[in-house]
């Protein structure tokens, strides 16, 4: 059991780094630019929609409900996704003790 756990963890950290290796020589040989369109910094994202970057700045997002509203409603969403995972990972430790 501990061999297979060893090996699961060497293969991990052998992903994370290929795939951060990847991602740098990705940025350093600026794959999947179009040098056509420069936006800076934010190349990468506005690369896909060269209208983005209007859209971006003369929309706006309006509502009859205050932003107050949104900030509570996703930190109560934050809360009770939390509780949910405490009380998942509660019955898959106790059902783990009974073995």
């Amino acid at each position: 059991m501990k061999k297979g756990k060893t090996i699961y963890k060497i293969m991990t950290v052998a992903l994370a780094v290929i795939i951060l290796c990847l991602a740098g020589y990705i940025m350093w040989h600026r794959l999947g630019l179009n040098p056509a369109y420069d936006f800076g910094a934010g190349a990468y994202y506005y690369a896909d929609d060269p209208a983005i970057q209007d859209m971006a700045e003369r929309a706006t997002y309006s509502s009859a409900v205050p932003k107050w509203i949104y900030y509570a409603l996703f930190f109560a969403w934050g809360a009770l996704m939390w509780f949910l995972w405490l009380w998942i990972d509660g019955r898959h430790r106790d059902s783990r003790k009974k073995m």
